[in-house]
């Protein structure tokens, strides 16, 4: 399947607290995942799921931007690969049986 991040990176100096730089985009990246569910009574059911998200290596620029110690940033990388693990417990709503039919 596919996958969709928003980064941004922001750069703060932690003396003042004052912003420095600020970078952001968009990022389309592959997933896989895999789960499971048990239907525990006809209207309550559990679930559990695993995903992991190929998002791949971002660099983030921010050429130019000098920190009041006067050093110069010239960018970052990080490396995005998400793994995650979702539990969940569902109710369904519409009574105990098979959907109502109209009758005539």
């Amino acid at each position: 399947g596919g996958a969709v991040t928003r980064n941004r990176f922001d750069i703060f100096n932690n003396v003042t607290g004052v912003g420095l730089a600020s970078a952001g985009h968009t990022r389309w990246g592959g997933a896989l995942g895999v789960g499971w569910e048990y239907g525990f009574t006809p209207n309550w059911s559990f679930g559990i799921e695993y995903d992991h998200l190929w998002m791949g290596r971002d660099n983030a620029g921010f050429a130019g931007v000098v920190t009041p110690g006067g050093f110069v940033l010239t960018g970052s990388g990080v490396s995005q690969d998400v793994d995650m693990v979702t539990l969940r417990l569902n109710y369904r709503f519409g009574g105990y049986g098979a959907p109502v039919a109209a009758r005539y």
